[in-house]
């Protein structure tokens, strides 16, 4: 490296540093943050989606400027904001990935294929669209020096425990391809952040549900499958004897946490779970939730479990409470009500089999292999 670019790659370090700290600094000192003092180019991979589209938002609600990718895979064209730069194309490309995170000083990154159990019948496409595009984003990241990255996980990483709620210091026993491509990738990025000098924070937000959330995918999202299935008078389907057990993170609890992990000086190479530990249901309760606000008679369909699936999963939010100040702001009940009032507006929507189920045999779910949904 010549004396003028080693100059420059310093300069550049040192710029995004003093932003960072700069904005950290006036979050501490201001009750009435001035946001446009600490303005910065975000990148969103998976702005589309549900929750890259919600940060997208709140980004720009802020005052920052926001450019983000996505192949709407798993989201929806209408959920970007027209005040977005939006790039349609994956972020499987290096090339692309280094042209576009070029200039930002903070990378969320929030796409990824995530299906858990889906991944256990098509582990090429859920492994390669959840830990090597963790590695492409890494590499354009640190290329072009950008400050933070914050890396959406998944509560998958935990596995099979033999307690519950999840802390962030269990060890991870990821039991299916998606949870180990998630774990993997959080391995990867403490490597190569370590090793390169980028910021990095690990975000474990946990079935997060709200507006926007993909309706008419079979293969994942059960609160929302089964607002859709019952807006058309059909009956739910249930994996398994429906006691297994969840908490859900409703969108808006979970986007102030996740804004603090870009922003706070604080938190830098640590791992926190976003999301509620209280509510905790069963899927017949969340059946019955959804029925009793919809007025629909429910009498749903159980077949026969999905293998791999965690019986009972649900995060600790002790960290989160004490080092970001997270609080439970939206019930369940109420969480229901607005992705209820979302999808009655939006129109309901026929199942879209989107993504090739790569090994098909008696372990598949007949919901997928005959479209049951």
């Amino acid at each position: 490296m010549s004396d003028i670019s080693a100059a420059g790659y310093l300069w550049e370090t040192a710029r995004k540093k003093f932003l960072l700290l700069s904005f950290h600094e006036s979050l501490l000192f201001s009750n009435n943050v001035d946001r446009q003092r600490g303005t910065m180019k975000i990148f969103i991979s998976g702005i589309a989606g549900f929750l890259g589209s919600h940060i997208a938002d709140k980004m720009i609600k802020n005052g920052h400027e926001v450019t983000g990718c996505d192949t709407l895979i798993g989201g929806y064209l209408d959920n970007i904001p027209d005040e977005a730069e939006f790039h349609q194309v994956d972020c499987c490309y290096l090339n692309t990935m280094v042209k576009l995170t070029k200039g930002c000083d903070i990378v969320y990154h929030t796409a990824c294929t995530a299906y858990e159990g889906l991944s256990v019948f098509s582990p090429h496409l859920i492994s390669q669209n959840t830990y090597q595009i963790t590695a492409t984003m890494l590499s354009a990241a640190i290329a072009n020096n950008v400050g933070r990255f914050v890396h959406c996980s998944s509560m998958a990483r935990y596995g099979q425990q033999h307690t519950v709620p999840f802390r962030e210091k269990m060890e991870c026993k990821p039991q299916d391809p998606y949870g180990i491509a998630k774990y993997a990738g959080e391995l990867l990025v403490r490597n190569l952040c370590e090793i390169h000098g980028m910021d990095y924070v690990i975000a474990v937000p946990h079935n997060i549900i709200g507006p926007r959330q993909k309706y008419d995918d079979p293969f994942r999202n059960v609160a929302a499958i089964m607002i859709n299935l019952m807006l058309q008078n059909r009956q739910p389907i249930i994996y398994g004897d429906g006691t297994q057990k969840r908490c859900f993170s409703y969108i808006d609890d979970v986007i102030y946490c996740l804004e603090r992990l870009a922003f706070n000086s604080d938190v830098t190479g640590e791992i926190f779970n976003i999301g509620p530990d209280e509510e905790f249901v069963t899927i017949n309760e969340l059946a019955e939730l959804i029925a009793d606000k919809l007025n629909f008679k429910l009498d749903p369909i159980h077949v026969p479990e999905r293998p791999q699936e965690v019986f009972l999963a649900t995060c600790s939010a002790d960290k989160a409470r004490s080092r970001l100040g997270y609080h439970t702001r939206t019930t369940l009940s109420e969480s229901i009500e607005r992705m209820i009032g979302y999808v009655r507006e939006k129109g309901t929507k026929k199942f879209r089999y989107h993504l090739d189920i790569e090994i098909v045999n008696e372990k598949c779910p007949r919901t997928w292999v005959d479209r049951l949904f």
